[in-house]
């Protein structure tokens, strides 16, 4: 069996999903920036069989790409036992909440394998409802998410150097809000020598997020094994609750993840 990386598009032909597979990605890009398809048979399937689907779907919606320094294609979200009170390790090894966050991608794909005893709730906005909200409270502050922010590595691009750049968490593309929000990593690249936020800047930090967490401007999802949740990097933010995982390690929480570029 060949590396899923070697895999592409030719090795999944599904003729009779692939109309389905493009309304899915339509729906993603520019519909409302959510897509959730329920009913993969993970339970009947190994995790490398999961893998190997959710691959081939990944490769029908786009190109998926590498989520860390290592290159990783397919991530595998679940708690390594890495420690949740550290504010630079990556968030989704742990069992932690992480706060809403976009990813490095135009789509950010889930395949839920197994859940946590308790929590792990999937958390999501649409930052043009946000955005417009935070506009209407403090027009004052605003036209900052035009402007850029200093976004910290958390050092995934050691191999080079860089320790923050420079990323304006709002754009306009032909007429289209679109949006790359990472407060947490925006605050703490504040660590590195020269660069420091404003109380301006914290101010509209804080308040994004206080709208975000706004229970008007947010649902909540609870995805069971065999759901797939297909969400944009561009208009939709997400975030996930604190969880209690089991005991067991055959039955801890499990999810895989796909960055798409479309």
């Amino acid at each position: 069996c060949r590396p899923l990386a070697e895999m592409t598009r030719s090795d999944f032909p599904l003729p009779r999903l692939s109309p389905r597979i493009a309304a899915w990605r339509d729906e993603v890009a520019n519909g409302r920036g959510l897509q959730v398809v329920s009913g993969v048979p993970v339970d009947d399937w190994s995790v490398d069989e999961s893998s190997a689907f959710f691959w081939g779907l990944g490769q029908h919606l786009g190109r998926p790409g590498a989520q860390n320094r290592r290159g990783d294609l397919l991530g595998h979200v679940r708690d390594t036992g890495a420690d949740r009170n550290d504010r630079y390790v990556r968030q989704y090894l742990t069992t932690q909440d992480i706060p809403f966050h976009c990813d490095a991608a135009d789509m950010v794909g889930l395949l839920c394998l197994r859940t946590a005893k308790s929590g792990g709730l999937s958390r999501i906005a649409s930052s043009v409802s946000v955005y417009n909200e935070l506009l209407r409270r403090r027009p004052d502050l605003a036209p900052r998410l035009f402007e850029p922010f200093m976004l910290d590595t958390r050092d995934e691009a050691e191999a080079n150097g860089l320790k923050a750049l420079p990323v304006p968490p709002c754009r306009h593309a032909a007429g289209v809000l679109r949006t790359f929000w990472h407060s947490e990593y925006f605050r703490t690249s504040q660590r590195h020598d020269g660069i420091r936020l404003t109380n301006a800047e914290n101010e509209l930090l804080d308040l994004y997020d206080e709208i975000s967490g706004s229970p008007d401007f947010h649902v909540d999802m609870a995805l069971e094994p065999g759901d797939v949740q297909l969400l944009s990097n561009h208009s939709v933010i997400h975030a996930r609750t604190d969880y209690e995982d089991h005991a067991d390690p055959a039955l801890k929480r499990h999810l895989l993840r796909l960055w798409i570029s479309l």
